[in-house]
């Protein structure tokens, strides 16, 4: 398994203060969100489980998922998330020219909208990676870029769904944004740690809310 940062370092969020890595709040607020869904796998089992503690997440989707599974898409929208886009084909931004992956985004864009009523603007890049110039070319469109500052590592086949949860609880904090993802290689971590980080931290008083 590749290297990741668990918790984002300040010195990276520094290079890119244009992007959103999480919230800088008093409250006791987080918030959720998904990568790579909808899929029937276990996207149904997340909304089943935010809306048993009554807490909302933001689920960044991938075009050509959306066009497979739109009753699930339609679901997540129905129970209050927000929604953002994650490409159409989950792209590398290292790896994929501006214009391929400028056009790439417009694909799921026209996706996703035809199921809401109101525009989003959320973005999210696959792995993290983006290029600096896909960063200026989506924001003169007017998307935010949205990163973390918590990744969970629930798709690394190669720690354990402890280990996944640990890396949630050490590391959250007031306004974290907290990655998860709504796709089969978390199947096993999510439907572990999902409810417990939100039992968890309901009873210390805390909310989930969507971004947006």
């Amino acid at each position: 398994m590749s290297l990741y940062l668990v918790k984002t370092p300040n010195f990276i969020k520094s290079l890119f203060k244009d992007l959103v890595w999480s919230f800088t709040i008093s409250e006791k607020k987080l918030y959720l969100t998904f990568d790579d869904g909808p899929t029937p796998e276990i996207t149904p089992f997340i909304l089943q489980q935010l809306k048993q503690f009554n807490a909302k997440a933001t689920f960044f989707c991938v075009g050509e998922n959306v066009e497979k599974y739109p009753e699930i898409f339609q679901q997540i929208i129905s129970e209050g998330h927000s929604v953002g886009n994650h490409t159409n084909n989950h792209l590398n931004g290292w790896k994929t020219n501006t214009i391929d992956y400028l056009n790439n985004i417009e694909i799921a864009q026209i996706e996703i909208q035809k199921h809401l009523v109101s525009e989003t603007k959320l973005f999210r890049p696959p792995y993290g990676k983006i290029k600096l110039s896909q960063i200026k070319k989506l924001q003169k469109k007017g998307f935010e870029i949205v990163m973390w500052n918590v990744l969970s590592g629930d798709f690394d086949s190669s720690i354990s769904k402890e280990k996944v949860y640990q890396n949630i609880i050490k590391n959250t904090e007031n306004g974290s944004i907290i990655v998860l993802h709504d796709h089969q290689k978390a199947i096993k971590n999510v439907k572990f740690a999902l409810p417990l980080l939100i039992k968890y931290y309901q009873s210390l008083g805390f909310t989930f809310k969507p971004i947006g």
